[in-house]
């Protein structure tokens, strides 16, 4: 894919292999039903960076692309790469990076574990004139990072999938002197509890005449039926 914009947006993903995806969701749910909630949450991340205008997109893939999924679902204007690093840090450290080094001036990371997140929260990121762009999540990390023209190091020393990962990222800021872009509050799902509020919440959305997160509400319907 060639290089045509300024920003580049990037989804992070886990490979959709059964027992490997949102594994904190078991066993409320069983595997197969996790695996099939996962692909829609990628979906529906796909669906939303799709709506992002003025940049230029990307899937992160871990460990790698063994399960074939994104063959098909991202040509011709989505790249695929495999993350590269041992922790999460060093994997979106190398990511932006390789952005910057491919002429990129602005990029931005999101997860795949927010699929109701409003598009709008990725646009305010893209288009900041500081030094760092954070969409704080309701469980104590983040579901957005981006900079904008160098590598900022707030990787370093942060304990990855502990409720501290915001605050020590903030420090990190703090001590590099980088201009901050604060987004909106957002939340991940990743446990059951997670998920209960996540169905009550595209209720409300759809309820208010917004969009929801379309393939995955068709499949929360069914499989919290009987929960």
């Amino acid at each position: 894919m060639t290089k045509v914009h300024d920003n580049a947006l990037i989804l992070f993903a886990r490979d959709p292999v059964l027992g490997k995806v949102k594994t904190r969701l078991s066993p409320f749910l069983e595997d197969k039903s996790i695996l099939k909630l996962y692909t829609c949450f990628l979906k529906d991340s796909l669906d939303t960076i799709r709506q992002v205008e003025n940049t230029d997109r990307f899937v992160g893939v871990a460990p790698s692309n063994e399960s074939g999924f994104f063959a098909g679902m991202l040509a011709p204007n989505i790249k695929l790469f495999v993350q590269e690093g041992e922790q999460l840090g060093d994997k979106m450290r190398q990511a932006i990076q390789d952005r910057f080094d491919e002429g990129y001036k602005r990029v931005v990371i999101i997860g795949s574990d927010s699929p109701s997140l409003p598009a709008s929260y990725i646009d305010k990121a893209l288009s900041s004139d500081k030094d760092l762009f954070l969409g704080p999540s309701t469980d104590g990390g983040y579901y957005l990072i981006g900079m904008r023209e160098k590598m900022i190091e707030v990787f370093d020393g942060v304990n990855w999938g502990t409720q501290t990962v915001l605050d020590e990222t903030f420090q990190r800021l703090i001590q590099k002197g980088a201009k901050l872009e604060l987004l909106p509050v957002w939340y991940d799902v990743d446990s059951p509890d997670d998920l209960k509020f996540f169905k009550t919440h595209l209720d409300l959305i759809e309820q208010a005449g917004l969009k929801v997160a379309g393939e995955t509400v068709k499949l929360l319907n069914t499989i919290l039926a009987s929960h």
